[in-house]
């Protein structure tokens, strides 16, 4: 993948993010390490909502969280990515949004449990940052945030949102749809009354294996970049 596809693919990921009602006013954030420098990564704004990230209004920052390119602020919690970016060479792209059903969960305390498909990706595969419940706006939170994280996917910020990891634009953006869902079905059906069995686990990591295809993330990438683009 070149820069500008990079940059495209970014933006296309923001307004998917935000036509599924995970924009929070101007607060979250996506981003993407800059293929041809392992060291940089392209972000979302500061004060623009995700539906409104454009290739122009991109911001590259470096592994210490300082912007280094663009006209436009930087999120002040740049240090989510920078952190993981520098602790994790195999992620390549990384959000932070603030959804529902996402932060209720988080405030629960409960594990996320194997009552859906989507939530055959995160059985026993996600951390829970507790630090705070207020931004990361500092290295030493940032990097709280990524050792929390882990080898996993996704980090819950206790009772503020959620982060989420992928080797790929398509990734990471898929799977935190996926995550929403999930978290929004557990807790319909807890609050429904005492849930059946859940399935055995060797058949939840069968199924999490194809979901996590490349393939299939790309067709769903591609399939939600189409509506975004026929609602303009």
């Amino acid at each position: 993948m070149t820069r500008d596809e990079a940059k495209l693919k970014l933006v296309a990921g923001g307004h998917i993010l935000a036509a599924e009602g995970q924009g929070d006013l101007t607060r979250g954030h996506i981003s993407v390490r800059d293929p041809e420098d392992a060291s940089r990564f392209y972000m979302k704004p500061h004060s623009f909502g995700f539906d409104e990230m454009t290739v122009d209004n991109l911001v590259t920052c470096n592994l210490e969280g300082e912007k280094v390119d663009g006209w436009a602020p930087r999120h002040s919690e740049v240090f989510i990515h920078s952190e993981i970016f520098r602790m994790r060479p195999d992620i390549n792209s990384i959000i932070h949004t603030h959804p529902t059903y996402s932060v209720a969960f988080s405030a629960s305390g409960r594990p996320l449990r194997a009552l859906s498909q989507p939530s055959a990706l995160f059985l026993n595969n996600y951390g829970v940052y507790t630090g705070s419940i207020d931004l990361i706006r500092s290295q030493d939170m940032g990097r709280g945030v990524a050792q929390a994280l882990e080898n996993f996917p996704v980090v819950f910020l206790k009772n503020h949102g959620v982060v989420v990891c992928g080797t790929s634009i398509d990734e990471s953006v898929i799977i935190a749809l996926m995550l929403e869902n999930a978290c929004q079905i557990q807790m319909i059906a807890e609050a429904a009354g005492e849930t059946a069995p859940e399935f055995p686990t060797q058949d939840v990591m069968a199924l999490r294996k194809k979901l996590l295809s490349p393939e299939q993330q790309e067709i769903n990438f591609n399939y939600l970049r189409r509506r975004v683009e026929r609602t303009k």
